[in-house]
């Protein structure tokens, strides 16, 4: 099952909106526009975290995403008019240099991150340059013309797009997170279409890519019963995932529940039964230690607030290709809605000692 056209026209407008961490503001824009048509109420902080409310029940829960992507940022520019670039976030080198990239400068600024040609190189034996060796080319002549466009501190995002590849397959840049802040906005859509018994919070977190930094702010704040944290995480279904990295996960197969570390029993055992009475393919992943996830900030959060990572299945992550399955986005959106539904049934998110 693909998405309606209205939810992919929105999931395509976030991912085409460049985001990243620290530099959320037009992705954020794009999600409050969009929630604000059915959220009884909308708000932001000072940082730029955004939150939306169905104002059901006394039960509250809360539904997050990450605004943010992975980048670059512009360090200096050498006398040549070479921009210098730094990483925002887990930029991966291996898939950097050779490609379209934009500075978002007061206009934007297409660029390409040089590559010498492999007539030129020594061939055999060769290293990845680390982010800070390498260089964008906007082509400028010196370092006057390349600062008449640029600036030190502008972010740099890949230039790549959406492409709907066989199927109900498709690639982008910054599925890591905007499937996450999509999610959280269709299930509050979702619950407030049903007149949930319970306060559901839709919440596009801020920096998550540099420190998990806007779920901090945000659990203290908000304090909800509970959190529902959605984010990526790795299907290892495709070539070149090393054997001993191989896990259950599957592109396809459904969104995917944690368990371990930050994920409350009481929240896997409701979106695990929810999964079954309607139906919804779920996987499961072991998260022994650590999610990764901004649930791993919500739940230490206000003396600990219930959490739980829901992930989708996601392939190539931090690259300018990741892949996902519109198919486990709609059921994931689904599950949502029903835990949503759910909660205000739930006498107490805690641990039964």
């Amino acid at each position: 099952m693909s998405l309606q056209p209205e939810r992919r026209d929105f999931l395509d407008r976030l991912l085409e909106t460049p985001s990243p961490s620290g530099f959320e503001i037009r992705g954020q824009r794009v999600w409050l526009d969009y929630v604000e048509a059915f959220a009884d109420d909308v708000w932001t902080d000072d940082y730029g975290n955004a939150v939306a409310v169905h104002e059901g029940g006394s039960t509250e829960l809360a539904l997050t995403g990450h605004a943010d992507e992975v980048g670059f940022i512009v360090r200096r520019i050498d006398d040549d008019g070479y921009v210098r670039i730094g990483s925002i976030g887990g930029a991966d080198r291996t898939v950097s240099q050779g490609q379209h990239v934009t500075i978002h400068a007061a206009e934007p600024v297409s660029g390409v991150i040089g590559q010498t040609a492999i007539h030129l190189r020594d061939t055999g034996d060769e290293e990845y340059a680390d982010i800070g060796e390498q260089y964008v080319d906007v082509g400028a002549t010196d370092r006057e013309e390349a600062e008449s466009l640029v600036s030190v501190g502008d972010p740099v995002t890949f230039s790549t797009t959406v492409e709907d590849l066989h199927g109900t397959r498709v690639s982008a840049r910054g599925m890591d997170n905007r499937i996450g802040v999509w999610a959280a906005a269709e299930g509050l859509r979702r619950a407030a279409e049903n007149d949930v018994d319970a306060t559901v919070y839709a919440v596009s977190t801020i920096q998550e890519e540099v420190g998990l930094q806007g779920a901090r702010m945000v659990g203290f704040d908000l304090a909800p019963d509970a959190v529902v944290a959605v984010d990526v995480t790795h299907a290892t279904d495709s070539p070149g995932v090393p054997d001993e990295k191989r896990g259950p996960v599957e592109l396809g197969d459904g969104p995917v529940v944690s368990r371990g570390s930050a994920n409350h029993p009481v929240l896997v055992d409701l979106a695990r039964s929810v999964a079954n009475d309607a139906d919804i393919d779920v996987q499961l992943q072991a998260a022994g230690s650590r999610t990764g996830t901004d649930a791993d900030a919500f739940y230490t959060s206000s003396g600990g607030i219930p959490s739980l990572n829901v992930g989708l299945p996601n392939r190539y992550m931090h690259t300018p290709v990741e892949v996902i399955d519109e198919k486990d986005l709609a059921a994931l959106a689904t599950l949502l809605a029903r835990m949503a539904d759910r909660a205000g049934s739930v006498d107490r998110f805690a641990v039964d000692l």
